[in-house]
């Protein structure tokens, strides 16, 4: 594949910018390599297109753009790297009072990084996870008014692709548990319900025959 350059529209993010900075963009870390009184370039390789949703971006479609955070700021969400895991599909959108629920589909090896409550960059916004459905193959999130009017989330559609970067934590802590473990709990997860559904089988073949004997 061949690599491109990406040139955003923007304001608030080239404020002290300059050229070599980093930029953000739907969570991807990107170079300014030319800056204007409007926008800046960046040069992205084929796996930037490979990873991300910037394949399906087109001319004059709105991004999240974020500069890259100060180390006297006050850290408010979780540190978000700029390196995409992976484009996860919006699967639904569900309105509940002013906040907006919104479920996405993502690999089993992403999930097994993504924990409830736990944090998820979608396209570079840092949001708490509500659920996690490991069988489904999904997590959800529910953003608030406030956060709707800031990100490009709620613009999106169902089947749209979103840029996904699980909690660096959990990466580190992954790697250094290994693969085996998760594996171990999965297995474990399965045995139990599988137990459960036996439980209930045998429950329900007790009563049948305890009514049969009544009835006798």
């Amino acid at each position: 594949g061949e690599g491109f350059v990406f040139v955003v529209e923007c304001t608030v993010a080239l404020e002290g910018a300059y050229i070599g900075c980093s930029i953000a963009v739907n969570g991807v870390c990107l170079t300014a390599t030319e800056i204007t009184g409007t926008s800046f370039s960046a040069n992205c390789a084929p796996e930037t297109l490979r990873k991300t949703n910037f394949r399906q971006i087109q001319v004059g479609d709105k991004v999240n753009v974020e500069r890259s955070m100060k180390g006297t700021d006050r850290i408010s969400g979780h540190i978000v790297q700029g390196h995409v895991d992976e484009a996860g599909t919006i699967r639904s959108f569900r309105k509940e009072g002013d906040s907006l629920w919104v479920q996405i589909n993502a690999s089993k090896e992403l999930l097994r990084l993504i924990v409830q409550k736990g944090y998820i960059a979608v396209d570079g916004t840092s949001l708490t996870v509500c659920e996690v459905n490991r069988d489904q193959g999904w997590f959800n999130l529910m953003l608030i008014s406030h956060t709707q009017q800031c990100v490009v989330l709620p613009t999106r559609r169902v089947g749209d692709l979103v840029n996904l970067e699980a909690d660096a934590v959990g990466k580190y802590v992954g790697s250094l548990v290994g693969t085996q473990i998760i594996d171990r709990i999965d297995v474990l997860e399965q045995q139990v319900k599988q137990s459960r559904i036996f439980a209930a089988v045998t429950a329900l073949v007790l009563a049948a025959v305890v009514v049969k004997s009544f009835r006798k």
